[in-house]
């Protein structure tokens, strides 16, 4: 009954958060493969039509699923910055989309797809230098963005060891000390 009161536009964007925090949560909990448009709308309390609506594809969802969504136009809390970064490990440790892999396996090598990953990352980046104080905000949060990218490609085309099987509560401790210096407070 609350949300008939708020205006169209507040709407739209509460059922988009609702919907992007069931996809981070499914495809977290059983990877891109199985995760399902029904799934993710039933999650959310929505119509599978509404998800389409929205995001277009499967593909395009998880895009925005695990893209750093930072508020834009002032500085964060060093911590909520820090927090939102290591939020993303969750989606980022499962299983990523067949397209991803590729993106990730062909951006050192193919000028497209480098040219698109550059793309990526530089909004990325841009919302998280938003949010950064300083001069060189948009530096550090090129550093933080790569250190991220540095994790997932790790322990997802290289299959690391070492990142195998540790639990994201442990990989976000110790990155949390490095990615709170980066935020330049």
């Amino acid at each position: 009954m609350a949300d008939k009161v708020l205006p169209r536009a507040e709407r739209r964007r509460r059922t988009e958060g609702r919907i992007l925090d069931a996809a981070r949560s499914l495809f977290a909990d059983v990877g891109y493969e199985r995760a399902t448009i029904r799934g993710i709308a039933k999650a959310a309390g929505v119509d599978p039509a509404l998800v389409m609506q929205y995001f277009g594809s499967k593909q395009e969802l998880f895009q925005q699923a695990v893209r750093v969504t930072l508020p834009s136009g002032g500085e964060l809390d060093p911590d909520e910055v820090v927090e939102h970064l290591l939020g993303t490990l969750t989606v980022k440790m499962g299983e990523l989309p067949q397209s991803s892999l590729a993106m990730m396996r062909s951006m050192l090598t193919h000028p497209e797809a480098a040219t698109s990953a550059r793309l990526v990352l530089g909004k990325q980046i841009d919302r998280l230098a938003e949010t950064l104080p300083g001069d060189d905000a948009r530096l550090r949060a090129a550093l933080m963005t790569l250190v991220m990218l540095g994790v997932t490609v790790g322990h997802q085309l290289l299959e690391l060891d070492e990142l195998r099987g540790v639990p994201q509560e442990e990989l976000a401790r110790l990155l949390r000390p490095s990615l709170r210096a980066l935020t330049g407070q």
